[in-house]
């Protein structure tokens, strides 16, 4: 996982897989490194081929830790399989999605 920050944005990528073997990790890493004036988290999901609950369980709490600082949560480019399992659970209507070229 990269981190990078562009003013109050803290963006994360090179996620390959969000599963049970890295999901704390990433909640974790992410969590430690949000300066005091970030406001939004970005979370690049263009190389990640596979998501599983404990990996949806990360993003939520990830929101629920953005929400508490007034903060949002924005998924970017997620692959199809991502996309699909979001919309499955709903949690296509909990994160901003945004697709860019």
């Amino acid at each position: 996982m990269k981190i990078e920050y562009q003013d109050k944005t803290m963006a994360l990528s090179e996620i390959t897989e969000l599963n049970a073997t890295n999901s704390s990790t990433l909640r974790d890493e992410a969590r430690a490194g949000l300066k005091h004036d970030v406001t939004s988290l970005d979370i690049d999901l263009s190389r990640t081929r596979f998501v599983d609950s404990s990996g949806l369980g990360a993003l939520i709490a990830l929101h629920k830790t953005m929400c508490g600082r007034g903060g949002s949560v924005r998924v970017i480019n997620p692959t199809p399989t991502v996309q699909q399992v979001l919309e499955l659970t709903r949690l296509h209507r909990v994160f901003e999605i945004v697709m860019t070229p």
